[in-house]
């Protein structure tokens, strides 16, 4: 008898462990995302558990920290619990992680995309779709620009940023302002031109990407200026005078000595435009959230505007933002079959559910390329609504992101610490220029 109720109990206790696993079954479909963007890191720990709640899969999201996503990458795609979702930068970045890409033609995210050719290819495949389009340029405080307009001893006749439209123009009305700081209650025109290590992105690859895309779009051995730059040995970095010309204007009129822009951050310059210190700063529409989230920020959401970033190429009146994309969705091939299916799956929530395109479009401010949004579903930031406003100007010509051919983030990181040396007078312009030439020569 004590042995038919040992085995009884067996019996059950194998029964029941059966039961647990199945339950637990359920959660091996966990959705691993390893996130490019840190300003979208409470976002979307917010759509995870979202996500969790409503389907019972969970989502693991894991944010790289900035300008270390492809370190992050590296030493996360070795682990047995590697990302199922992660993202490349565009042609160079596949190239490095194509190993890793699923092919993704017959999912529902390939096919919600509105321009199929924004994918990334190779022979019949699809590897990669981008999940945003998002624009740069110079943006301004209006309210301070009005208080400058409305001066009656300044020194120059604009009154109005519409007829700020080419370099010469900028440098006027930046050269006033700053002779004009105690006026208009600011501490310096520009933000900090931050240029620590790490954080110097926003010039040697977004400021760049103005003269060697209009170098580039000269090159008439090909019909795509990002195709150029994928395939060119030797640049000639036509335009260097005028990057250094926006640079200069930066750094001359900056909040921020030339001498302590080495510590600054980005985070520094957006918080000192939050709270009202300067009238402008490069970056792009993503910089919203943090403009708003920073405690005691002073400006008002109709008083964020953008401007192109004018540096005195001939023809830059019809000149738009710089926009784009470098963020590319992969799905991890090497995870198991049911990964992949739950990492689509919630791509596939996220692009088109009326919960999921609600975060997409509230909490992480995305313009997306896909057809599953309405143009009642576009993000309801100021800065998103700039984009979108010069996407649909047809009077202006957008600077498309050719930064994505560069050689390297090797390379764009040589650069910026030789931009730093510049900014603090150790090197010469001359010395930045033949460095910038004979990097790329060499990378390539």
């Amino acid at each position: 008898m004590k042995k038919k109720v040992t085995a009884l109990l067996l019996v059950i206790v194998v029964i029941c462990m059966s039961i647990s696993l199945t339950a637990c079954g359920k959660k091996k479909s966990q959705v691993y995302f390893l996130n490019f963007k840190p300003e979208a890191a409470n976002a979307y720990k917010e759509i995870a558990a979202a996500y969790e709640k409503e389907t019972g899969i969970s989502v693991k999201v894991v944010t790289a920290a900035a300008n270390t996503y492809e370190q992050t990458l590296k030493s996360e795609i070795a682990k047995s619990d590697a990302p199922t979702i992660f993202q490349v930068n565009g042609p160079i970045g596949y190239n490095e992680w194509k190993d890793y890409c699923l092919d993704i033609k017959d999912s529902k995210l390939y096919s919600y995309l509105s321009d199929d050719t924004l994918a990334i290819k190779e022979d019949d495949g699809v590897y990669a779709v981008p999940y945003v389009v998002e624009g740069y340029g110079i943006i301004y405080n209006d309210a301070i620009m009005q208080r400058y307009f409305a001066l009656p001893e300044k020194k120059t006749d604009i009154t109005s940023t519409d007829e700020i439209n080419s370099f010469d123009t900028l440098k006027a009305v930046v050269g006033d302002m700053t002779a004009n700081l105690s006026k208009l209650g600011i501490e310096g025109v520009f933000a900090s031109t931050s240029l620590s290590s790490g954080e110097d992105w926003r010039w040697q690859t977004h400021l760049l990407n103005v003269p060697l895309y209009y170098e580039f779009s000269e090159n008439t051995d090909y019909d795509d200026p990002t195709l150029a730059g994928l395939n060119l040995k030797d640049i000639e970095f036509k335009y260097h005078q005028n990057f250094e010309n926006i640079f200069d204007l930066y750094i001359n009129n900056s909040i921020t000595e030339k001498t302590l822009l080495g510590s600054k951050s980005t985070a520094d310059s957006m918080a000192e435009f939050a709270l009202g210190k300067v009238a402008m700063v490069q970056n792009g529409n993503w910089a919203w959230s943090q403009i708003s989230d920073v405690e005691g920020n002073t400006v008002k959401a109709n008083d964020i505007k953008f401007m192109p970033i004018y540096t005195g190429i001939d023809g830059e009146k019809g000149q738009g933002l710089c926009i784009g994309t470098e963020n590319y969705i992969a799905i991890n091939k090497n995870v198991t079959q049911e990964q992949q299916k739950a990492s689509l799956d919630f791509l596939d929530w996220l692009f088109s559910s009326t919960t999921g395109k609600d975060f997409v479009t509230n909490k992480l401010d995305y313009i997306t390329p896909f057809n599953t949004f309405t143009e009642d579903e576009l993000p309801n930031d100021p800065l998103a609504k700039e984009v979108v406003r010069y996407m649909n100007d047809d009077s202006v010509k957008t600077v498309p992101w050719i930064f994505t051919s560069f050689p390297s983030e090797e390379f764009k990181s040589h650069i910026g610490s030789y931009l730093l040396d510049y900014a603090q007078g150790t090197r010469k312009w001359d010395e930045f220029k033949k460095e910038l030439i004979n990097k790329w020569k060499s990378e390539r």
